[in-house]
């Protein structure tokens, strides 16, 4: 009658379990009839997930069977990936200590879903539990979600959102609950340092078929852009400070069929951050993953940007367009337009879908650096 063991070491004991269920279906107590788990389908990897699943199961209340489901995630520290592996041994300690793998716990623990504007909301934490001192186990209500295009109309939604979440004071109260590992610095010394910069001053690397065509006439902008780097950093750095979820892709704003709005998951970065963070991931985090190509990037930039400073102003936070803008503009290029090669497709035989994939990785680039030249 129970078998959840799929989860492995994130599994938790059956008293546990059923608290959890018990809060689930808000009521003080159940007898726990039966559980299983089994592992989401869920294809994008994430450096700190050691893994996904449903639990479902019957519990009696009062006698009565009730059927539940939640969801478990696994959070490790990334030290503990795969993709660590791929981190140079030198700088191996140095690395561990740079994501903050803590931070979704602590949000989840927190009372962050009281102070979120209208329109905006977080799955209820049924529990957060240690696995050792490097893992635990996040354990949530389902989210229903609906299956809707992403047109302008719900960009600018989202837009507006995000600048109301970045302002509001109650939200930029928590901004440091979690883990102090990560900003702006950490990550154009770690990822960019260690990464990317040595992979742009690599001339094997301009002679691929998939960089030779598509990124041809945006080398010397790129390299002009590494050669400005510390100081284009050192500008983003001294952007006015709020808070900012981290990684506000579409695919982290949940939409649900029986209520307006998004529900917000992954916290993994949430923290403070320079004012217009969340508009980047927001613009191209479906570009960045093939889900949409960048023909619209200056449209939905626009209506965007316009949306999330309407959403700051409506939280009493004024810095105007041009300001936030150019913030925008420099978190692009930092986070997005410099590891804009497809680098990581570059060992396999280019097909057509990779040259569309490099094509569309270039546009957005050039789109970046653009925006750039033209706030500066």
């Amino acid at each position: 009658m129970h078998d959840r063991s799929a989860l492995g070491a994130a599994d938790v004991g059956d008293d546990v379990l059923a608290a959890m269920v018990a809060e689930l279906l808000g009521v003080d107590d159940v007898e726990l009839l039966s559980s299983r788990a089994e592992v989401v389908d869920y294809a994008l990897p994430a450096i700190t997930t050691g893994g996904r699943w449903w639990v479902r199961g019957t519990a009696a209340v009062d006698g009565h069977a009730h059927d539940f489901r939640m969801f478990v995630k696994h959070v490790h520290e990334w030290s503990r990936s795969p993709f660590f592996l791929d981190v140079p041994e030198e700088i191996r300690s140095w690395a561990a200590g740079m994501v903050p793998w803590r931070t979704e716990g602590a949000v989840y623990s927190s009372d962050l879903a009281d102070h979120l504007p209208e329109g905006l909301a977080i799955p209820r934490a049924l529990g957060v539990h240690d696995i050792d001192d490097g893992a635990y186990t996040v354990w949530l209500e389902v989210v229903p979600t609906a299956d809707v295009t992403w047109d302008l109309a719900r960009y600018r939604h989202a837009a507006h959102l995000l600048g109301r979440f970045a302002a509001r004071p109650g939200v930029r109260a928590l901004a440091r609950i979690g883990s102090r590992e990560w900003d702006v610095r950490s990550y154009v010394d770690g990822r960019l340092g260690h990464q990317v910069l040595p992979i742009l001053g690599d001339e094997g690397v301009w002679r691929h078929p998939l960089v030779a065509g598509a990124f041809a006439d945006l080398r010397p902008r790129l390299l002009a852009a590494v050669d400005a780097l510390p100081r284009l950093t050192e500008e983003l750095l001294d952007q006015p400070e709020l808070v900012g979820h981290g990684d506000a892709c579409p695919n982290n704003l949940l939409v649900r069929p029986d209520r307006d709005g998004f529900t917000m998951i992954d916290f993994g970065f949430f923290m403070a951050l320079p004012v217009g963070f969340d508009l980047g991931q927001l613009l191209v985090g479906d570009v960045q993953i093939g889900r949409r190509d960048a023909s619209d990037l200056g449209e939905r930039d626009a209506t965007c940007l316009a949306a999330y400073v309407e959403g700051l102003v409506a939280e009493g936070v004024d810095l105007g367009i041009d300001a936030v803008r150019r913030a925008h503009a420099l978190h692009l290029l930092i986070f997005s337009g410099l590891s804009a090669i497809p680098f990581e497709v570059l060992e396999e035989e280019p097909t057509d879908a990779l040259r569309a994939m490099a094509a569309t990785r270039a546009a957005t680039a050039r789109y970046v650096l653009d925006l750039v030249d033209q706030t500066g």
